[in-house]
């Protein structure tokens, strides 16, 4: 699936077309027309514009790491720099160290020492985010809390490149701007479907990886994305990805089709259905305890 030295992705070009005309058109056309269909189309295109930042970062669909971030520069979710996200999930992929407390910087589970000292009402907190329904809910609101807090201690510290990802951002973020001032939606519209998008994508990384004492048993699959599938740009098949994080997102269900035993080996059989399947069982319950299960003091 290697590609040549002068290869475009075409599909994933062409999907960032269809991304930004979607926003254009829910932020103008749709809000004209009726406003709650504008939000879900916004909401829907904030999603996808996510996923393609992923498909970004991992080196799609140019050769050029300048030309393939200058497509995603426009920060249509608001709340996190792309520059940041680039730099934790690459850091989130050395698979040893999924799941970490302190390695991993996705992970949303605790070290017990840490644990056993929260106070209760954030274990109450920290228990409900790990419901599905939690995650939705809340998840996306303890994401930004946390970041803002790490980054500003950081940029305090003199880190410059953490600063210059904000600077871009802000700078970007003024150009959503202008385009919110000019066009027919409200401002409150746009900031709820921006939070709302990061919501749809919780449910994408809810259970993405669990406690396991080998590496490649902490990567999921789930085998029907249906629409929230391409969405999440085939991440579903997040096993696959982990695997072979160069394949571009069009490849990957082929990929895991052609290898589905290999992949479910790999992986000790961590695989639901679809994500009916998931809110059925996680909607209110939780998945896993918030203190790490294989660290000492658990």
């Amino acid at each position: 699936m290697a590609r040549g030295a002068d290869t475009v992705e075409w599909p994933t070009l062409l999907l960032v077309a269809a991304c930004y005309a979607l926003w254009a058109a829910a932020t103008t056309w749709a809000a004209t027309l009726w406003l709650p269909l504008a939000l879900v189309v916004l909401t829907l295109a904030v999603t996808l514009h996510s996923s393609i930042q992923h498909e970004v970062l991992h080196g799609h669909p140019f050769r050029s790491r300048r030309l393939n971030e200058a497509l995603v520069f426009l920060p249509v979710g608001l709340f996190f720099p792309y520059g940041r996200f680039r730099d934790l999930h690459l850091a989130h992929h050395r698979d040893e160290r999924l799941t970490d407390p302190y390695d991993d910087p996705e992970s949303n589970f605790l070290d017990p020492k840490v644990w056993a000292g929260l106070p209760r009402w954030r274990q109450r907190l920290l228990r409900f985010n790990n419901t599905l329904l939690g995650r939705m809910a809340i998840g996306p609101a303890l994401s930004i809390v946390a970041i803002l807090r790490d980054d500003a201690r950081a940029i305090r510290r003199g880190d410059r490149r953490i600063a210059r990802d904000w600077a871009l951002h802000l700078a970007g973020l003024g150009l959503v701007g202008l385009w919110i001032a000019a066009a027919p939606i409200p401002l409150w519209g746009y900031i709820l479907s921006a939070y709302l998008g990061m919501s749809l994508l919780k449910i994408r990384t809810f259970l993405e990886h669990r406690a396991h004492e080998e590496a490649p048993g902490r990567t999921v699959v789930v085998e029907r994305g249906g629409v929230l599938g391409f969405l999440f740009l085939n991440n579903n098949l997040h096993i696959v990805h982990h695997s072979r994080p160069r394949v571009a997102w069009y490849q990957l269900p082929a990929l895991y089709s052609a290898e589905r035993e290999a992949f479910l080996a790999r992986n000790h059989g961590y695989s639901y259905r679809s994500y009916g399947e998931i809110f059925r069982r996680y909607f209110v319950r939780p998945k896993d305890p918030v203190p790490h299960p294989l660290r000492p003091g658990n």
